[in-house]
């Protein structure tokens, strides 16, 4: 039990700097914004940042600004459009000339079902929700 326990917090441990699958593989800059500090991913006319100090109970409100300025430092682009939370955002950039479009909506949430359960495994399916 004690070893399931030690995967689980290994797993989420590891995770809080993850970046999403679509930044994956791409190395990070840290960028300080007054009291916060970012990782920033860049991938062509996208961008993530992820908070990676801590802050005590930040909204989106408060850290939204920093995040901008840390992708907009980066990649040398202005924002246009941001999404997100207080602790990782997405970007979509400009760089000049003709407006990118936009990409594609991307699910609300994943409906997600367990099948399969055997002693300590599950197997999962899920299917996005729009």
């Amino acid at each position: 039990m004690i070893r399931v326990v030690l995967l689980i917090l290994v797993m989420v441990l590891a995770g809080c700097d993850a970046p999403s699958p679509e930044f994956r593989g791409i190395a990070p800059h840290r960028v300080e914004i007054g009291l916060s500090r970012f990782d920033v991913r860049v991938s062509g006319a996208r961008a993530e940042a992820i908070r990676v100090n801590g802050e005590w109970a930040p909204r989106l409100a408060a850290t939204a600004p920093g995040g901008v300025a840390a992708i907009e430092r980066v990649s040398r682009c202005k924002v246009r459009r941001l999404r997100g939370d207080q602790a990782m955002m997405t970007a979509d950039l400009d760089c000049g000339g003709a407006p990118r479009p936009l990409p594609p909506e991307r699910p609300k949430y994943l409906d997600c079902g367990s099948v399969d359960l055997d002693e300590g495994s599950a197997e999962f399916i899920c299917d996005p929700v729009y």
